[in-house]
C-alpha cells in the first residue's frame, strides 16, 4: 500500500493544473500509473493491465484529472470551499437559459495554452457531465460505476 501513498499522491497532487497536457506527457504519467499498477500485482510488463486498474479502482490519467477538476468545480458552483477559484457564471443566469446547470466558458486568447487554464477548463468540464451529475445534492451522490460494470463501460 505504499505504492498508493507515494505515487497515487503525487500524480494527484495538483493534477488539475496540467489540464490539457500534450498526449506525449500523459502517456508517460500513464506509464507511471500502470507500473504502479503492476508492482502492486506483481504483474510482468507484458501483463494486461486494465483489469488491475478496475481491481484497484483506479481511473486512467486523464480521467483523474477531468474528476478533480469537476469536484473542485463542483466545491465551487455549490458554495462548499474554494471560493477564491471561482465565481463561474451559470448560463441558467442568463436570459431565456433558465433551467441548466451549465457555466458560461469564458473567451481565451491564446489557442495554445488557454484551453488549460482552470477557469476555461473547468467549466468546459463541468458542462460535458450528465445533468444527474451537475445537479447532485453533495459529491457523496457521484460515484464510479458499481464493481460488476464491464471494463469495457468504465473505460470507454
Amino acid at each position: 500500500m505504499s505504492v498508493v501513498s507515494i505515487v497515487l499522491t503525487r500524480l494527484d497532487y495538483g493534477n488539475s493544473v496540467v489540464a490539457g497536457l500534450p498526449v506525449y506527457l500523459v502517456r508517460q504519467l500513464e506509464s507511471v500509473l500502470n507500473a504502479a499498477a503492476r508492482l502492486t500485482y506483481h504483474l510482468l510488463r507484458s501483463n494486461h493491465i486494465s483489469d488491475a486498474l478496475v481491481c484497484l479502482h483506479w481511473l486512467h490519467v486523464l480521467e483523474r484529472i477531468e474528476f478533480k477538476i469537476a469536484v473542485l468545480i463542483y466545491t465551487v458552483v455549490h458554495r462548499l470551499k474554494l471560493w477564491y477559484l471561482g465565481p463561474f457564471e451559470c448560463v441558467a443566469n442568463l436570459p431565456s437559459r433558465l433551467g441548466t446547470n451549465c457555466l458560461v466558458v469564458p473567451f481565451r486568447r491564446l489557442s495554445t495554452v488557454g484551453s488549460q487554464a482552470f477557469p476555461i477548463a473547468g467549466p468546459q468540464t463541468w458542462n460535458d457531465l450528465p445533468e444527474d451529475v451537475t445537479s447532485a445534492e453533495s459529491l457523496t451522490t457521484i460515484s464510479l460505476p458499481p464493481q460488476d460494470t464491464p471494463v469495457q463501460e468504465v473505460f470507454s
